[in-house]
């Protein structure tokens, strides 16, 4: 038997990737299982997305490689949406790379800057891909713990006092997924003076910006930040594209250079419609936004019902596609949704596996219709 590397000693394999076969053999064997679990939006892209791609198919150039940097005018198009949502400025030609989606930008990055020993500081609860990645690259993760009497955000003065010797890169998430945390400017130009006093890259991995929030914000609109900061992004949520992976990586043309150097060794470049299809989902008006919202603000008030039902408390000012709910304090987060799963045949995401600062938290997924929802809430009552 050949024997895998090292590496994956250190790794386990995705979490709902493993629970999702449990979910599934449920179902299989007729059990009406409702998944409150994943963020996969279940909406449809916009019309004219669809209608991009179906056109690209006639033209000539369609089926073949594309470039590793994407397509000029979807670079154009993401520089255009930077400045109009987020006040940033970004040259479509340096600044910009598109990406398959935003998580394969997560292990680009790492690759271009972390070698074996380095260290990186890692939220807790946070996307556990962030760990994951690290340790794929022979790096050491370092957690910094969240709490939520501080809103979810970096203590400065507890991350001053580690040894940040080693740590090279630091991951953030605003707004914050698992618990839907939004962050002020003040917070997003401390972590810029952070990373320059330090000498760290920070990484705001941000998805979610568009979804119930009134206020879209970027790290990259604070003065300075492009000389320490590199920035994620998605068309995953805010247009209901996951399955398309359409992300995007912006930052100092030095940053892209490097990273184009990993990527162009990984890929062949991203298929021509879905580049075609991204332009247009970027072109959307203010009304796309509100009517996208308006539909998670009734799912989201029947979440928090069945939240309710289920004695969770949680934070009504927070964003996100999710509902980041706290459970009494005598229950543990997977004791408790896999009772759910067995009694009511509901599955919700625990909050451990989003690091130990997920104890007693779990984390309900706003991708199911108000019908599904209202099932659901019947069948815990």
């Amino acid at each position: 038997m050949i024997e895998v590397a090292n590496r994956l000693q250190t790794v386990e394999e995705y979490y709902f990737s493993k629970k999702l076969r449990e979910v599934n053999l449920l179902i299989a064997n007729g059990k009406p299982i409702i998944n409150l679990g994943i963020g996969s939006p279940d909406l449809q892209p916009p019309k004219k997305v669809l209608s991009a791609i179906s056109a690209s198919f006639e033209n000539p150039i369609a089926h073949k490689y594309q470039s590793y940097q994407g397509l000029p005018e979807l670079r154009d198009a993401i520089s255009r949406f930077y400045k109009e949502h987020f006040s940033v400025n970004l040259s479509s030609g340096t600044e910009i790379l598109p990406l398959m989606g935003s998580k394969e930008g997560i292990m680009h990055i790492s690759m271009t800057y972390l070698n074996a020993g380095d260290e990186v500081l890692i939220p807790n609860p946070g996307y556990p891909t962030y760990q994951s990645v690290t340790k794929l690259v022979e790096a050491k993760g370092v957690l910094y713990e969240l709490d939520e009497a501080n809103n979810w955000m970096p203590d400065f003065k507890a991350l001053e006092n580690l040894d940040l010797s080693k740590v090279k890169l630091m991951w953030v998430n605003y707004p914050h997924m698992p618990t839907g945390a939004k962050p002020s400017k003040t917070v997003f130009e401390e972590l810029v003076a952070f990373g320059k006093r330090n000498n760290i890259l920070i990484v705001n991995d941000n998805p979610y910006s568009f979804i119930l929030n009134d206020n879209p914000t970027s790290i990259l609109s604070v003065e300075g930040a492009k000389e320490v900061c590199l920035e994620l992004n998605s068309l995953s949520k805010t247009f209901n594209m996951a399955g398309w992976r359409v992300g995007m990586v912006m930052g100092a043309s030095e940053h892209i250079s490097n990273i184009l150097k990993v990527k162009s060794n990984m890929d062949s470049g991203m298929f021509y419609g879905i580049q075609k299809g991204a332009i247009e989902a970027l072109k959307c008006s203010n009304m796309w936004f509100a009517t996208l919202n308006n539909v998670y603000k009734q799912r989201r008030d029947l979440v928090w019902k069945l939240a309710d039902a289920l004695n969770c408390t949680y934070d009504k000012e927070a964003s996100g596609l999710f509902v980041w709910a706290k459970l009494p304090a005598y229950l543990k987060a997977e004791e408790f949704i896999d009772l759910v799963l067995k009694e009511n045949h509901i599955f919700i995401t625990p909050g451990t596996i989003f690091g130990t600062k997920g104890e007693g938290y779990i984390r309900f997924s706003l991708c199911a219709s108000t019908e599904v929802l209202e099932e659901a809430l019947a069948r815990v009552k």
